[in-house]
């Protein structure tokens, strides 16, 4: 039976460690992290899994530390693997198993290197992503490859959405590499780091809406940034505003301001964008509180003396 040592957080983390003990691997230790209660903790817990499991956790805050070293050293381990985990593992870590230290990435790597791949690929307007497992180097997600399974992302879908399908993904690429890597007759195939790009981390303030953009470009943002991220944002005369969901609608006949405007029709809030492009907006929140449709005209109104909310 192969041991294994895994670093593991996040939804992926527990997928990735449930296909791990589905295979039988001897799992000696989870290293994770202490939820933070700033953090909205919408996803699974990589630490109940281990528990109901009896796998030693450990949450060291620097995995680093030659104390934690020396103790996972101890285990002498076959294999190392990282799910999720959200610091870098150096060399002394990376050096410990006999058959290598390996990184499961939300991207079709060399494609969208780096953090947050989901959110970054939805922005730049992707049609497809999905999950590699590489092999682990001191450089983040540059090693060779030994599986990726790829996933659509379809016109509406939100980073959530998309998120979800990433973890089948991994489930799937993980579950697909398992036994040549129990075996040690994995073959990694080396990335075209000329290929791709490495993308860093966001903010809330990343999430703030440029209306002067193209009607795509901004329906990108918004649903890349939708909940359980926090959200897409613009500060207007009646306060800031949170797009939470939108869709692309086709033009309203007498509904053209020829600038960026926030608008009702039919009972349906809607903006035109910097191209005249228009989207259905299908989830507002002004000022923390839900922006109805039926009633939104009247509130506008009723603030600014007009139905139509300028946006630029």
């Amino acid at each position: 039976m192969s041991k294994a040592i895994v670093f593991a957080y996040h939804n992926v983390g527990v997928r990735c460690l449930s296909v791990l003990l589905a295979h039988d691997v001897d799992v000696a230790c989870v290293v994770t992290h202490t939820d933070n209660p700033s953090e909205s903790i919408w996803f699974d817990s990589v630490a109940e899994l281990a528990a109901r499991h009896d796998i030693p956790v450990i949450t060291p805050q620097d995995p680093n530390d030659p104390a934690v070293v020396a103790v996972l050293a101890r285990l002498q381990p076959d294999l190392l693997f990282s799910f999720y985990y959200r610091l870098m593992l150096k060399a002394p870590l990376l050096a410990l198993p006999r058959h290598g230290a390996w990184n499961m990435h939300g991207s079709l790597l060399p494609k969208y290197r780096g953090r947050v791949p989901v959110n970054w690929a939805i922005i730049h307007g992707e049609r497809e992503t999905g999950a590699s497992l590489h092999r682990m180097l001191e450089k983040p997600d540059a090693g060779g490859i030994v599986a990726q399974q790829a996933v659509p992302i379809l016109p509406d879908d939100t980073a959530l959405e998309v998120f979800n399908k990433v973890t089948l993904a991994a489930e799937m690429a993980l579950d697909r590499a398992l036994p040549d890597l129990l075996a040690g007759r994995a073959v990694a195939k080396p990335q075209d780091l000329a290929v791709g790009s490495y993308f860093g981390g966001r903010t809330a303030e990343d999430g703030r809406i440029d209306w002067t953009q193209p009607a795509q470009v901004v329906h990108n943002l918004i649903r890349a940034v939708a909940p359980p991220y926090p959200g897409a944002f613009s500060d207007t005369a009646m306060g800031r505003i949170r797009i939470l969901r939108s869709l692309q609608a086709k033009p309203l006949p007498g509904k053209q301001f020829g600038r960026p405007t926030l608008f009702v029709a039919d009972g349906r809030l809607y903006a035109e964008c910097g191209d005249g492009g228009i989207l259905r907006l299908l989830a507002v929140e002004l000022a923390a509180s839900p922006l109805v449709p039926s009633t939104a005209g009247d509130q506008i109104n009723a603030i600014l003396g007009t139905s139509a909310l300028s946006l630029s």
